[in-house]
């Protein structure tokens, strides 16, 4: 069982930079200055912070006009918790 300590971690984890990321981003645009590339921010949610790139978007107001945004990181949230939900019913 040390796999799935050691998923939750990296979950938390990814969780964790995912909306720091966006929050980053944000205050970068504010500013003017060098901005994080859209495909990182959506990459990071692939990568498993589905749900802190959701919250950073909540979170910041950020990116929640552009349909990529709106609709794929809720999409990809609700496929990884999808996923998630069926592996973890098949680890006895």
């Amino acid at each position: 069982m040390d796999l799935m300590k050691y998923f939750s971690w990296y979950l938390i984890t990814i969780n964790i930079v995912a909306f720091m990321m966006y929050g980053i981003d944000k205050e970068k645009a504010k500013r003017g200055a060098w901005r994080i590339p859209e495909s990182t921010l959506i990459g990071v949610a692939l990568l498993g912070g589905s749900f802190g790139a959701w919250a950073g978007m909540k979170t910041f107001h950020h990116k929640t006009r552009k349909k990529k945004f709106s609709v794929g990181v809720p999409l990809i949230l609700v496929v990884e918790y999808g996923l998630l939900a069926w592996l973890m019913a098949g680890v006895k």
